[in-house]
């Protein structure tokens, strides 16, 4: 970069840390701690720029100094960190984002669109100097788009929230939460020798942050049983191992991270915490573990029935919903049923092909059928998120000439000529009195309710984490193994191990480089995310899905390429796609090698499986409502095919 070039960047940075620079009002220790992370913060930003600036960056030296400047950086960052992504994650993603560009919108993408959002900062500005014939002018950009961005955290709108104790709970939850999905990662640090620093230095500036808060809001005071644990959980860290490899996330989270979320929930409870943040747009107050299948909602599964809260009338709906799910009466043809694809013995799929039949019997449907269990832990729908809501996707497939082949208007005429449906849906439709009419919503709404009965069950795992049962060994290793050296967690996040990360508002897609066959011949041709939100970054991107009984749901990938865990573990190992040898410019996942030896896969596979559900499956009915209409009387339980 020019001389002059570099001195106005100065200048404007300069400015910049200027109008940062302020006392924060009164003395109140608390919003006074908060004023000057962020001033420290951004001076050590500034410090970067200048770095950058008198560096030369083309050499291996030069961009080792840069990066060890980042890395003072981003302890700075880590200080402020609890605040930050509280307070505003979009700014947030221009200071410390993982992806130079991204789609996820938060919890908007319920609402409208997605939009694209070019991130910015330090992880990227890290990131930036591994790649080939980089410019000075461009990595400077990511800082100074951090700096700009950081000056926004002090503007009154988001500093307002210091003056009530609400946010400090909040902001602390998401915190703890984040301590358990992400921070021990690797998901936002490229130098995995920097993990565990970051995080002991980030335990460490939180504990001041806790010191100045009690000081300042003494009517609603951290409880001491709170604060003895977390300075147990720092004693743990500090006593552990640099390397992220040796680290024991099993006995972090479950000892230290889970236990402290419970008591912050407990004090969101007691001191009446009230938000207006869409952060906890999800997230239940009453959950009392990470691991509780109450955390968040991500689904309605009551459909049009979400007023009803009496819970026999709910077992009635739920009771004509599963007749509903085992009934043709839903497909064109009636001889195909939910239970044709979606197999309640095989956990909600099936298992006995890559993909299932299509409606004409004779070809196979484009994707893998995806499990219906846990379904309700998932924002976006379908694995390119096509819908936003259980009623969206479960119409579409009943209209989709490929798979049940019908309409709204004859599944609503062939259901309501059965008496016993009938009945019920007369009934039912009392329940709903913004619907008078009996529709296609409250006939699938009771399907919903029906197989989202099956996603509250607890996994093996789960019990250890909220009832101190005990695992194997290997498990324990593995589940250390999938948050470290596998990389899996940057995917797959704690707790339903899927696509949705703390606040769990959002779902994030993959380019993993999918082959269409195990010879690796070529990528899949399946333009998955770019079906619904065309872009370069989204095309091939799949919705991460959930690996909760994954033994019992094979095959795997969007189209069912490979048949066992060993391969799916194998295809990781190698770099996916790209790693395979595959030409795809916008893979996601690391084109390196895990270098997994043999005994660590095995020890993966065992923690995989510990997180199969101990779900009570139900025989399916022994007959169908009888019909007006004799010729809909021949009909299957289940379907013919």
């Amino acid at each position: 970069m020019n001389k002059p070039f570099f001195i106005a960047a100065l200048l404007v940075s300069m400015v910049i840390i200027a109008n940062l620079s302020f006392k924060s009002p009164g003395n109140d220790r608390y919003v006074q701690l908060y004023h000057s992370r962020i001033n420290e913060f951004s001076q050590s930003e500034i410090e970067l720029i200048s770095f950058i600036g008198n560096e030369n960056i083309h050499t291996e030296n030069g961009k080792l100094a840069v990066k060890n400047k980042i890395a003072q950086c981003r302890l700075k960052l880590k200080g402020i960190d609890l605040w930050l992504r509280y307070l505003d994650p979009v700014t947030y993603h221009k200071i410390n984002a993982p992806l130079p560009v991204e789609w996820e919108t938060e919890v908007f993408e319920k609402f409208e669109p997605p939009y694209r959002r070019e991130g910015a900062g330090l992880t990227l500005a890290e990131l930036y100097l591994d790649e080939e014939n980089i410019e000075k002018d461009s990595l400077l950009y990511l800082i100074r788009s951090s700096l700009q961005n950081t000056r926004i955290y002090l503007e009154d709108s988001i500093t307002v929230n210091l003056n009530k104790h609400d946010h400090f709970y909040l902001a602390n939850r998401l915190f703890l939460l984040n301590l358990a999905a992400i921070y021990t990662t690797g998901f936002e640090c490229p130098e995995p020798r920097n993990i565990i620093p970051e995080l002991g230095s980030m335990l460490e500036s939180v504990k001041d942050i806790y010191t100045a808060y009690d000081e300042s809001f003494p009517a609603w005071p951290i409880k001491k049983e709170y604060l003895q644990l977390y300075s147990d959980a720092i004693l743990f860290v500090k006593n552990r191992p640099r390397e992220p490899n040796e680290f024991d996330h099993y006995s972090f989270i479950k000892n230290y991270i889970n236990p402290l979320f419970g008591l912050n929930q407990k004090m969101i409870r007691d001191y009446g915490v009230r938000s207006n943040n869409f952060n906890d747009f999800s997230l239940d107050d009453k959950a009392v573990s990470i691991f509780d299948k109450s955390l968040y909602k991500g689904q309605n599964e009551k459909g049009v029935y979400i007023a009803v809260d009496d819970e026999a009338t709910l077992a009635e709906i739920r009771a004509v919903g599963k007749l509903l799910f085992y009934d043709p009466l839903l497909s064109g043809n009636n001889k195909r049923s939910c239970a044709s694809c979606h197999k309640p013995t095989e956990y909600f799929t099936d298992t006995s092909r890559a993909t299932s039949l299509q409606f004409d019997g004779q070809q196979s449907l484009p994707r893998n059928t995806p499990s219906l269990i846990n379904v309700l832990y998932n924002h976006l729908l379908m694995l390119d998120g096509k819908h936003i809501s259980l009623i969206s996707q479960a119409k579409d497939v009943t209209a989709n000439p490929i798979e049940l082949g019908s309409n709204e208007k004859e599944i609503v005429k062939k259901v309501m000529s059965c008496k016993d449906y009938e009945k019920a849906f007369r009934h039912f439709v009392k329940l709903t009195p913004n619907s008078k009419k009996i529709n296609i919503d409250h006939i699938v709404s009771a399907v919903i309710l029906y197989y989202s009965s099956f996603s509250n069950y607890h996994s093996p795992f789960d019990n250890a984490m909220n009832e101190n049962k005990n695992i194997h060994t290997d498990c324990v290793k593995g589940f250390n193994i999938f948050m470290s050296k596998a990389q899996c967690a940057t995917c797959h996040f704690v707790p339903q191990f899927n696509s949705v990360r703390p606040p769990y508002i959002s779902t994030e897609f993959e380019v993993l480089g999918v082959p269409v066959d195990t010879a690796y011949s070529k990528i899949s041709a399946d333009s998955g995310r770019a079906l619904i939100n065309p872009a370069a970054q989204t095309m091939n991107a799949f919705r991460t899905g959930t690996i909760r009984n994954i033994e019992h749901t094979k095959p795997y990938m969007h189209n069912g390429v490979f048949n066992t865990l060993e391969e799916v573990i194998s295809f990781y190992d190698a770099g996916g796609g790209v790693g395979k040898g595959l030409k795809i410019s916008n893979q996601t996942l690391s084109a390196d090698s895990l270098k997994l030896s043999y005994l660590e896969k095995v020890q993966l596979t065992t923690f995989l499986r510990s997180l199969d559900e101990n779900i009570k499956f139900e025989a399916p009915p022994g007959t169908l409502p009888v019909s007006k209409d004799k010729k809909l009387n021949n009909r299957k339980v289940g379907g013919e095919y």
